[in-house]
């Protein structure tokens, strides 16, 4: 009896055992992948979070979400670069040799296995088939491909190995530790790991057992070592990196900076180029500065705006979580949250997408009933089961009814979020301030404006498709699992996993190729752009044939690094092919196998073979999505960037609108610089009373300019304050104080639409006689009536079909329909003759237009700001002379230097213009016409060279200079077009004397010494 019990008992310790064994063997590949990919997504997380502790990014997107930051290399990161050569010595490779010698193990094992079987086969005359059970091969075929994968990442990975790989270590040590055990339990209580398919034993199996077991205990004494010696690295990485920390906290290095932040050395350099050098530079935020207070308030230069639109070769390095957290500042705007009709669309896809994935489960399933009941020949039964695999058909794919309703119904919720996110872009181009617009490259922002639909497209295929994907994957190796077993959800899992990471790998090695192909495709497009707008260049030089081979050259690059992309996806195509059709191989072998044994049926095999080819479309997908996706995410970065770039000039918070003005403008020891290094202006103070002209003269970059953008509030000032009606324009908002103000610049834009248009966009409620009475008193009225389609012509691209002179007068007669209370004209009557340019400035200062109106006057042309209440002379960003302009002559100074060159020029053109008409006069009588020139009759008409003037060197000097230029302004063609304005009328008479009496030095030129206009062609 006690015999018996305990046989009993010992049967029973070995049958728990063996459960044991078995439990384990399958449990273990499964839990150490699971716990492998956990681990690592947790890893990333929390490093990404730790670079963001140490560099908290100041920046803010859309929504006010914090934007992440660019990673920086720290000053201490050569000292890590050590410690990672060091790491990848003699230590690394232990890690490496050891972690083969555990899948040597393994392959051992199946070895071990597959002799066995063969000699038990053997000896039992192939009548018994030996089979060592179904655990022990997804245990010994699972954890050599799960090992291999560590090994891979062995490899790869930088600093490695990781916590991951210690994690990973530690578990599976504990995993072959419980296996070892319920191994030596099972043969010591008499049991067998191998099973074999009839009731005979064998006397090798005890030799096979301890082979096993053997191998068992060398992998545990080989993980031993390897978590012991990881244990000591990591903590002398520990130790090392603290005491780095430490350094770092010492010092005052940045760790992180957004995207757009320069890191410019003592050279002038910026990110290692060269700094551009902007006159009108910009300034960078400083976040440790009040938040109140602005960058340009500080005068802090701004290195280079411009640099979030490089073309870099390589693509940076990023984790996946660091894309997610990037992205995540798009995903406000693709939220439909103020609409629950939309909201509601969204949650019925994702229902629709829920029944899509069942779908994808019945339709094998029920094509593998509907075989085993033909082949059972149940003809009774077929219809109703073919109805339900007709429907299952129709309501599977993208295509199908379930897919085209989920489009259909998309439709509303993808336009509202490209709506949101291209306007949203827009608007926050919009608001970034001048400094950014100076330094842009607008063919990069465009670009990047334009990628509101690639992210949109991107998201939209990464919620339904890439998502769907990988939930119908992970479903399909639960199905195969629970409907074949553990062996063919092994079979499922390493395709799917290789499959997927030799996507991935073989994508990354070639991201640098897609880089260089999309590089040189921008550089084609800017090189064929480049020459079609240089049209008129292109011709001036008789360069067409270089313009041909520069574009020849660009496409050859591209096609080449397009060719090496395409060898690319091919070869990647090949490898993915041979990875699938390798695992259908052995998974159809295997069920066929069963099947000629009888222990499944056709339908099984059916059902196999058409899940598994249902999952390659999916497969073969994020093949092409992963392709695609290195685009997407270019295009996503350089909209994020934009995005990056915060307008450096802002209203503070809670200031009010500046809701009256009377034009009183008062500058108190103003100060300002574009960079620290040079002063722009400093100490500039003056008044301009409302009513009153204030004119600005002085040499190029002396600070004119800057005075205007300092008014518009295109910066602020660092020192000093500017005041409007005693308000500080830093205290008001900066929209109304533009309101109050209107800007006509030396260099006028028009947009490529009407005059009517481009008139009324200063003021869209203005009537056509409000336009026609602001035209007139730009003198423009009339020749816009003179062309043929009036106030409806079109002025082309930037205004280019206009002429100087009349884009000038659009641009006044636009700031007189503003009606602001503070006019500045910058440079704004270059273009147009003295005549015009005082008929305008009178009807500005004196006429209806101009009544209690603080006009602000740039001008070289000093014989227009001679009526003005102030002149103010600048040098080199101070403020040296001003008053009215006889006392600023009577002093003497610098206005009166420039007073008498001024004299000099407009004398010096007089004469010009003098021996130009005599030119043209005797040519005309020499007979010099179409009919070429005839030497009797001129011989006899050509009189003897005149005396020239008595003149003084400066003056000689001053006067070839100006005739060159006056011969040029005045032989422009008299064609009938639209560039060109009409002939000035009185320009025959009576010549004067070569020898015309000199005006008195400061006296005023007459009508007869001003300049004719520049843009009127002049009649023989």
């Amino acid at each position: 009896m006690e015999s018996a019990s305990d046989n009993g008992g010992s049967e029973q310790s070995s049958s728990s055992a063996q459960s044991v064994l078995q439990t384990a063997q399958v449990l273990y590949p499964v839990v150490l992948l699971l716990t492998f990919i956990i681990s690592a997504g947790i890893h990333t997380i929390v490093t990404s979070k730790t670079e963001e502790e140490l560099a908290t990014p100041t920046v803010t997107g859309p929504g006010g979400k914090p934007l992440p930051i660019t990673k920086r290399r720290r000053r201490h990161q050569a000292s890590q670069i050590d410690d990672d050569a060091n790491t990848r010595g003699f230590a690394w490779s232990v890690f490496l040799y050891l972690t083969a010698a555990i899948i040597v193990s393994f392959v051992a094992n199946g070895a071990a296995a597959a002799v066995h079987a063969m000699k038990s086969s053997r000896d039992a005359g192939f009548t018994h088939v030996w089979w060592c059970g179904e655990q022990r091969i997804v245990y010994i075929v699972g954890s050599a491909f799960l090992y291999l994968y560590v090994l891979i990442t062995l490899l790869e990975w930088r600093e490695s190995p990781t916590l991951v790989h210690g994690i990973f270590w530690v578990l599976g040590l504990a995993g072959e530790t419980i296996i070892l055990l319920a191994s030596a339990v099972t043969i010591s209580d008499g049991g067998y790991l191998t099973y074999l398919a009839d009731s005979n034993s064998d006397s090798d199996l005890e030799f096979w057992d301890i082979l096993d077991l053997g191998i068992a205990g060398i992998r545990v004494c080989i993980l031993i070592i390897l978590v012991s010696l990881y244990g000591a690295i990591a903590r002398k990485r520990l130790e090392e990196r603290r005491f780095l920390d430490e350094e770092a906290q010492r010092s005052d290095s940045d760790e992180g900076s957004p995207l757009l932040g320069a890191n410019s050395d003592d050279e002038g350099r910026v990110n290692g180029h060269a700094r551009r050098n902007i006159q009108y530079g910009s300034t960078t935020r400083d976040p440790r500065r009040d938040s109140n207070i602005r960058p340009n308030e500080q005068g802090t230069p701004q290195q280079d705006n411009e640099a979030a639109f490089y073309r870099s070769d390589k693509i940076p390095h990023k984790t996946w979580f660091e894309y997610c957290r990037g992205y995540s500042v798009f995903f406000p705007y693709l939220w439909p949250s103020r609409s629950s009709r939309l909201k509601g669309v969204v949650v019925l896809c994702f229902v629709i997408v829920i029944l899509q994935r069942v779908v994808n489960i019945l339709v094998p399933a029920q094509l593998g009933v509907v075989t085993d009941i033909f082949e059972k020949r149940n003809i009774d039964k077929v219809w109703f089961e073919l109805g339900l695999l007709i429907l299952y058909k129709l309501l599977q794919g993208p295509s199908g009814l379930l897919g085209s309703i989920r489009s259909i119904l998309w439709v509303p919720v993808s336009q509202h979020t490209y709506r949101a996110l291209t306007t949203a872009a827009f608007e926050h181009v919009h608001s970034l301030s001048l400094d950014f617009h100076l330094g842009k490259r607008t063919g990069e922002v465009l670009s990047a404006l334009n990628k509101g639909a690639s992210i949109n497209q991107f998201l939209e295929q990464v919620t339904f498709q890439v998502v769907p994907m990988l939930v119908d994957l992970l479903v399909a190796i639960v199905y195969f699992y629970i409907r074949f077993g553990s062996l063919y959800a092994l079979f499922v899992s390493i395709i799917t996993f290789y499959y997927l990471y030799l996507t991935i790998r073989m994508g990354a090695t070639r991201a640098d190729q897609r880089r260089e192909m999309v590089n040189a495709d921008r550089e084609e497009e800017a090189v064929k752009n480049d020459s079609i707008m240089s049209y008129e260049t292109v011709k001036y030089f008789n360069a067409e044939r270089r313009e041909f081979d520069r574009y020849g050259n660009a496409i050859k690059k591209f096609q080449d690094a397009e060719a090496k992309v395409t060898y690319g996806i091919n070869h990647m195509n090949m490898c993915q092919s041979v990875v699938f059709m390798c695992g259908l191989l052995v998974a159809l072998l295997t069920c066929g196998y069963q099947v000629s044994r009888g222990d499944r049926t056709v339908g099984d095999f059916v059902l196999l073979v058409t899940y598994l080819n249902q999952l390659q479309g999916p497969l073969n997908f994020f093949g092409t999505f992963y392709r695609t996706v290195q685009s997407a995410m270019i295009s996503g970065e350089r909209l994020l960037e934009l995005f990056k770039i915060q307008p450096t000039v802002v209203d503070k918070p809670g200031v009010e609108a500046l809701k009256e003005c009377n034009g009183h403008i008062k500058w108190n020891e103003v100060g300002f610089s574009y960079d620290k290094r040079r002063t722009a202006l400093q100490n500039l103070s003056f008044e301009c009373k409302p009513g009153t002209t204030t004119a600005f003269v002085g040499e190029s970059g002396g600070g004119k300019s800057t005075v205007f953008r300092l008014m518009f509030r295109y910066y602020n000032c660092r020192e000093g304050s500017i005041e409007i009606d005693g308000h500080d324009v830093k205290d008001v908002t900066i929209d109304s104080v533009r309101g109050f103000i209107g800007v006509v610049p030396q260099d006028t834009i028009l947009f490529n639409e009407s005059l009517m248009y481009n008139l009324k966009y200063a003021n869209p409620s203005a009537t056509d006689e409000e336009v026609f009475d602001a035209c007139r008193a730009a003198a423009i009225h009339d020749r816009i009536m003179s062309f043929p389609d009036g106030y409806s012509t079109k002025v082309g691209e930037r205004g280019l079909r206009l002429s100087g002179g009349e884009k000038q007068r659009v641009a006044i007669a636009r700031t007189i329909l503003k009606k602001p209370k503070i006019i500045m004209l910058d440079e704004a009557t270059s273009a147009l003759d003295g005549e015009t340019e005082q008929k305008i400035q009178s009807k500005l200062i004196s006429g209806k237009f101009g009544e209690d109106r603080t006009l602000m006057i740039i001008a070289h042309r000093l014989s227009t700001i001679t009526h003005a209440d102030q002149i103010i002379v600048l040098h080199a960003g101070t403020m040296v002379e001003k008053g009215t302009h006889q006392e600023l002559l009577a002093l003497n100074g610098r206005y009166t230097a420039m007073w008498e060159k001024h004299c000099r020029a407009e004398r010096a053109a007089e004469h010009a213009r003098d021996a130009t008409r005599k030119a043209k006069k005797l040519l005309s009588q020499a007979n010099l016409g179409n009919d070429g020139y005839n030497s009797m009759l001129s011989s006899a008409i050509l009189p003897t060279a005149p005396h020239s003037p008595v003149t003084t060197a400066d003056e000689a000097r001053d006067t070839d200079s100006v005739s060159s230029h006056t011969s040029d302004s005045t032989s422009s063609g008299s064609e009938s077009t639209l560039q060109d304005d009409a002939p000035e009328n009185g320009e025959g008479g009576p010549n004067k004397p070569a020898e015309s009496a000199r005006p008195p030095l400061y006296s005023y030129p007459s009508e007869s010494s001003a300049g004719r206009s520049t843009d009127a062609s002049i009649s023989p």
